[in-house]
């Protein structure tokens, strides 16, 4: 039985422990080998993500709008400005009238006295610091520019240009980039106080301020304080999608830990601070605190209160549903929730969010969009810039584009042309909105557009008749002629008798025989008469013995760019140029025979202030200033005693302008171009049907010039002749200009010259009797020859571009 026993106990084997221990061996292996698969991959998957991270980061974080920008408002001591413009630009500007200036963008009017606290800018050739000044203004100028803190008084200080228009990248997003050093330390504070306040001790994960923000929410009864941290947001916002996943929320931890180890705080929280949507303004996606600052409120960041800054940081848990402008109730408790938060972390005092809690929104019209409408001038502008650059670097390179436009000139302009045209309608009989109109302004020196009009409304976008409406021209061709003759002074002077007689010239099968507007025959007539009278036949003799050529030259040389045929029919204004090419050939007579290039455009830099491509000012002697100065003594005498004396009339004691009127064919154009002593303008005026209207220069056109023209600060035109000009006693007429011994040789003042017979014209709408007679462009002419050589093409000679071939 023991036997048996034993035997049987054999029979039945335990498990063995050298069996089990070898299975967890395997298993612990096993384990092993998933955790090392596991480290590796996440270790790769994080490789991955790091090159994510600072590809990005690194790179062109942004597709950033250009920028484009109107010309500064420079102040000086004597400069020509009313204290009511000076308002308006502020306004423009978007500065606010307090009663005692306290920080940057406000200013405080007493009669003709300001105190204004300015804002920093920077612009192409450097900052102009943030000043506080007090600004006196007498008789029509600034008296005094004193430094408010008691500091050295500024020579000169420009005011922060005026955004005039953005050009947005393709997906819409619009941004104002702003840099860490420019956030106000009270939004960095809220910011820390609401989204993360540990974000300076975290490494992209705060554990502890999930648990805090779960216990602050439920006390509250409402999401008062963010579970993420502000580099998990930057993360989610800056690199992945807005998808609700664990997957998602594991990756933007991951990444958000690899930005800390790369980058310091400040620059992660600037980047955050451009980075971080805050509402929509149609398709244009609003990011970032600087453009939300202007879009909400028209301020710059640095000017928002404690309410602002409050309504901005909360508006960052969602910005659809908080939207203040849809939703101002939902948009007003959760200011005032963030007020709360920021008493708590000792950001502002209680009785501070008291009174921020009482104020309103703040919501302004604007919604940081460009300041007024010029799209007439932005045509201008993209025509010169497509020339440089590629679309697509306009709208992501985030360039900032400064242009010569002048808002004082720009509005003297728009707010005449409608106000004048109605009335010329109404007192001609004409339905309303018959006519149309352009205008251009530019400086005589330096060539710059001050303002450009495309028609009766500029604000609106559509054919821009100042650059693209190619019309005839009429008698503003005369002056070139007299100036090509005016420069051989041993043939002529303005005292020289020339010939008002008839002129007929074969032309086909049958004969070119142009005539005087009122069909009379005046005989010998002086030079300067001739020009002042407009008299056809006086224009065509000169030219005919001067040669049609050596005047398409003198057009040339001008600036005149399309192609002129050299025929007799062109010293009766069979030429056609758009306003701004009209303009650029004024502007050389106006600035003494130097052309410069018209330019919308003074530079362009990139996001970061560095100049990218300058646009210098190319000045070129193309005709001689004595001739220039001469003809220029005429076209003074046609406003005071020729087909614009209606402008003579109307002009301050002390001021002289010169100009030129112009008439077509059956009066279906009305043209006026003339200048001051610093501007140069030209207007046009008919119907875009090119039929017949019934107004001359001198009742149409002339009469817009002359509104905004006599609206705006003018110089007189220079006093003293050049170099070479000597001044003598003629014909009735005391200091009249020669060139050189010129003057010995002047003719008799027999004929129509001086105040004779010759000078019939008066004011009013008697001017339309002495108009010139319409211009001959209706008369078949001879066949082209090839057209005279052009000048030469100076890099930011760009008008070609602008008038075609």
């Amino acid at each position: 039985m023991t036997s048996n026993r034993r035997s049987g106990t054999r029979g039945r084997r335990r498990p063995s422990k050298r069996k089990g221990f070898r299975l967890g061996r395997v298993l612990v292996g096993w384990l092993l080998v998933l955790a090392v698969g596991a480290t590796l991959a996440v270790g790769f998957y994080g490789v991955h993500l790091d090159r994510v991270v600072r590809g990005k980061f690194e790179g062109q974080r942004w597709a950033l709008p250009a920028r484009v920008w109107a010309r500064p408002l420079e102040l000086y001591a004597g400069r020509r400005l009313s204290p009511d413009q000076f308002e308006s630009e502020l306004k423009r500007l978007n500065y606010r009238a307090v009663e005692s200036p306290r920080t940057q963008g406000q200013y405080q009017r007493l009669g003709d006295r300001f105190q204004v606290w300015t804002r920093p800018f920077r612009f192409w050739d450097g900052a102009e610091p943030e000043r506080h000044l007090n600004i006196s203004f007498a008789d029509g100028q600034v008296a005094t520019l004193t430094d408010a803190d008691g500091g050295p008084d500024p020579a000169l200080v420009r005011l922060d240009a005026m955004l005039i228009a953005s050009i947005y990248p393709t997906h819409n997003e619009d941004r104002v980039l702003v840099r860490y050093k420019d956030l106000p330390e009270q939004l960095i504070k809220t910011l820390m106080a609401v989204e993360d306040r540990n974000f300076y001790r975290h490494l992209g994960v705060d554990p502890k301020g999930i648990l805090r923000a779960a216990v602050s929410n439920f006390q509250a009864g409402a999401v008062v304080e963010g579970a993420s941290t502000l580099t998990q947001q930057l993360v989610k916002n800056f690199y992945l999608s807005a998808d609700r996943t664990f997957e998602r929320k594991i990756k933007e931890a991951y990444m958000a830990f690899l930005l800390e180890l790369h980058y310091d705080k400040d620059e992660i929280l600037a980047a955050y601070a451009n980075e971080i949507y805050l509402g929509q303004d149609g398709s244009r996606a609003i990011h970032g605190f600087g453009l939300a600052s202007q879009f909400f409120f028209n301020l710059p960041l640095s000017e928002l209160d404690a309410a602002k800054t409050a309504l901005l940081v909360g508006m960052v848990q969602a910005p659809s549903s908080l939207d203040p402008r849809r939703h101002p109730e939902a948009a007003e408790n959760r200011r005032n929730l963030v007020l709360d938060l920021m008493v708590r972390d000792g950001v502002i005092s209680e009785s501070e969010a008291t009174q921020a809690k009482r104020e309103p929104l703040g919501i302004q019209d604007g919604g940081g969009r460009p300041a007024g409408h010029y799209p007439d001038f932005i045509s201008l502008v993209r025509r010169q810039l497509q020339r440089d650059y590629r679309d697509e670097d306009l709208r992501s390179e985030g360039l900032n584009i400064f242009t010569t436009l002048d808002p004082l000139v720009q509005g003297a302009v728009e707010r005449s042309l409608p106000k004048r045209l109605a009335e010329l309608e109404k007192q001609h009989g004409m339905k309303a909105g018959t006519l149309e109109t352009a205008a251009v302004v530019t400086s005589v020196e330096q060539g710059e557009v001050l303002a450009i009009a495309g028609g009766r409304q500029p604000g609106y976008a559509g054919f821009n008749r100042a650059l693209d409406s190619v019309r005839s021209i009429g008698s503003l061709v005369k002056p070139p002629i007299y100036l090509t003759a005016l420069s051989q002074p041993d043939r002529y002077t303005l005292t020289t008798n020339i010939q008002d007689r008839p002129v007929s010239l074969p032309d086909g099968n049958k004969r070119w025989e142009p005539k005087n507007y009122d069909h009379r025959v005046n005989g010998s007539v002086q030079l300067y008469s001739a020009l002042v009278r407009s008299l056809n036949l006086a224009t065509v003799n000169l030219g005919l013995s001067i040669g049609v050529k050596n005047v398409v030259d003198t057009l040339y040389r001008m600036g005149a760019q399309r192609r002129i045929p050299v025929v007799p029919a062109v010293l009766l204004g069979a030429v056609s140029m758009s306003p701004l090419e009209v303009a650029q050939v004024y502007q050389t007579i106006a600035a003494s025979g130097y052309r410069a290039p018209l330019r919308g455009i003074r530079e362009v830099v990139d996001a970061l202030g560095q100049p990218l491509n300058r646009y210098p000012l190319a000045i070129e002697a193309v005709v001689d200033p004595k001739a220039a100065y001469l003809t220029t003594w005429a076209m003074q005498r046609v406003v005071t005693d020729g087909t614009a004396k209606w402008l003579g009339n109307q002009l301050p004691e002390g001021m002289t302008m010169a100009g030129k009127t112009g008439t077509t064919d059956e009066k279906r154009d009305s043209w006026f171009a003339g200048f001051s002593g610093d501007k140069v303008a030209v207007v046009w005026v008919g119907r875009d049907d090119y039929k017949p209207m019934g107004l001359a220069g001198g009742t149409g056109a002339l009469r817009v010039w002359g509104d905004f023209m006599l609206a705006l600060d003018n110089e007189p035109l220079p006093e003293f002749p050049p170099a070479g000009v000597v001044l003598a006693d003629a014909c009735g007429r005391k200091n009249v200009p020669y060139i050189g011994d010129s003057a010995k040789g002047r003719a008799s003042c027999g004929g129509g010259g001086g105040q004779s017979s010759g000078a019939r014209a008066s004011g009013g709408e008697s001017a339309a009797r002495t108009e010139e007679a319409p211009a001959a462009e209706t008369v078949a002419a001879p066949p082209e020859p090839p057209p005279a050589p052009k000048p030469e093409r100076t890099q930011n000679h760009f008008m070609s571009d602008f008038f075609g071939q």
